[in-house]
């Protein structure tokens, strides 16, 4: 009884800590991403978490912070619409064709004027 007590208690400190981590690294509900001339683009970024699940999908080609995007943009490492043609419009069309909840497709339908 005396080693079991121990025992649990780490063990019930080491299975929190990977929820805490993930509790932690939930980023924004909401981000407004620079859409250019044609309008600013609103990304659902947590729902977009909890229909992928990964975050290294996206964030392998950029880091998780804030302003990343732009400012990879602006060092020449990572094209303009990169990001949206490559990834997030890819991504929704080849959801449609497996008969799945998608986003939106064409460019008009996300950025915002």
């Amino acid at each position: 009884m005396k080693i079991r007590l121990p025992l649990i208690l780490i063990l019930s400190v080491c299975l929190s800590i990977p929820l805490a981590l993930a509790a932690a690294n939930q980023g924004s509900k909401q981000i407004d991403l620079h859409g250019g001339t044609r309008g600013n683009v609103p990304f659902p970024h947590q729902r977009h978490q909890t229909a992928i699940g990964d975050c290294n999908v996206c964030h392998h080609i950029f880091p998780q912070t804030p302003g990343a995007i732009e400012a990879l943009q602006s060092q020449g490492q990572l094209q303009p619409k990169q990001v949206m043609n490559k990834m997030c419009i890819n991504c929704h069309r080849a959801e449609k064709k497996a008969g799945k909840p998608s986003g939106p497709t064409t460019c008009n339908q996300c950025h915002v004027r």
